[in-house]
């Protein structure tokens, strides 16, 4: 373990990006019917509203919560996936409360944020194995970002089409 992967600013930049996901899940939650919320459009992805909302709070405490926490207690931790299709068809998200769902979630993302800030350089540079390959806890932060993106494009996506 040698020098942190990714630039402090970097890194900063990101965690901001991470406190705002879950007013913007809110956001886009906020005044739309049931209907709204849990219609699919194919420009959306594989997800409603709805389902966006219960997958984030179920990948947020289920998988990056779980894999920081054993990234920082245990030695080269192997990080098993989050099966989110799976996890969606079972939890049958598209009955759940979307509202709930984004509390939850708002809850969880404060809970990660909390111990990513806590952090120092080592910790962020800690490493386990993860789909096949080697990563850093910093690395970690970004794909979390970078998953965030995604679902923003498609929560947007998702209201340009049930908006127009």
């Amino acid at each position: 373990m040698g020098a942190p992967e990714f630039p402090v600013v970097v890194l900063t930049e990101a965690l901001e990006r991470l406190a705002e996901m879950p007013p913007i899940l809110e956001a886009s939650l906020s005044g739309r019917t049931a209907e709204a919320l849990r219609t699919r459009t194919e420009a959306g992805g594989e997800f409603s509203l709805v389902e966006q909302a219960c997958h984030l709070r179920d990948l947020e405490r289920e998988g990056y919560l779980l894999r920081v926490r054993r990234i920082l207690s245990e030695a080269s931790p192997r990080l098993g996936d989050f099966d989110g299709q799976a996890v969606a068809a079972a939890r049958d998200y598209p009955g759940q409360d979307a509202h709930a769902a984004a509390q939850d979630f708002a809850a969880a993302r404060r809970e990660l944020l909390a111990v990513l800030a806590a952090l120092s350089a080592q910790d962020l540079a800690r490493e386990a194995l993860f789909d096949g390959r080697r990563i850093s806890l910093a690395g970690l932060v970004m794909l979390i970002d970078g998953h965030d993106t995604g679902h923003r494009e498609e929560i947007e996506r998702i209201l340009d089409d049930i908006e127009d």
